[in-house]
């Protein structure tokens, strides 16, 4: 599929957040991204599903705590990965698959005081990577293997006006290392739109 080939073929993306109504997968959806390469051509994009007065009570009672799906596709708009995300009350966890539902890795939090702290495991349940997000880098998520960084994802503000008075976010995914494999940098690429809806989402009006 195209959105997982770009992915091999793109160093550097853009994750941004829009706002347009999307028929990509045939019922509502609420929180919308698509992803951009260097050259801001559009490669994919990533949407979460609506779940109706049920999931709007979650939203607002539970916030980043609720269950929640997030749908990949690439440019032709033809899914390829969803991740999921079960209720959790203390640790997160993103639980990432393909449209078969064949495990493809996971993200699992970890205790700190100090800093956001999750591991990022294969599909058999092996620490692949650590991402880690100190406490005076709020907006600074990098990837490490073997004590090298692989991998980063940092929010980027697009105006001062624009994150006051909208929810609309922006992030860039930095994939450092030619070592990564594709499964990898699907989790980095679900891992960028999980970060937004856990620690930067707004609750709807």
């Amino acid at each position: 599929m195209r959105g997982v080939m770009d992915l091999n073929q793109h160093s550097k993306l853009l994750v941004q957040q829009v706002r347009e109504n999307w028929e990509l997968l045939g019922y509502e959806t609420r929180n919308k991204y698509q992803f951009l390469d260097e050259a801001q051509n559009p490669i994919g994009y990533a949407a979460e599903q609506q779940k109706g007065f049920l999931g709007f009570m979650m939203r607002q009672f539970l916030g980043h705590w609720r269950t929640f799906d997030l749908h990949f596709f690439d440019q032709g708009r033809n899914e390829y990965m969803i991740a999921k995300h079960p209720f959790c009350f203390l640790f997160q966890r993103l639980e990432v698959q393909d449209i078969n539902g064949q495990k493809i890795g996971s993200l699992q939090q970890r205790f700190s005081l100090i800093t956001k702290k999750f591991d990022v495991l294969d599909a058999h349940g092996n620490v692949i990577m650590e991402m880690r997000s100190p406490i005076w880098k709020p907006w600074t998520y990098p990837f490490y293997s073997r004590g090298q960084e692989v991998a980063c994802v940092l929010k980027k503000f697009s105006g001062l006006f624009s994150e006051i008075f909208t929810d609309r976010d922006n992030f860039a995914i930095d994939l450092k290392s030619q070592a990564l494999t594709i499964d990898e940098k699907k989790i980095i690429l679900a891992t960028s739109v999980f970060i937004d809806l856990v620690y930067f989402e707004k609750k709807a009006n």
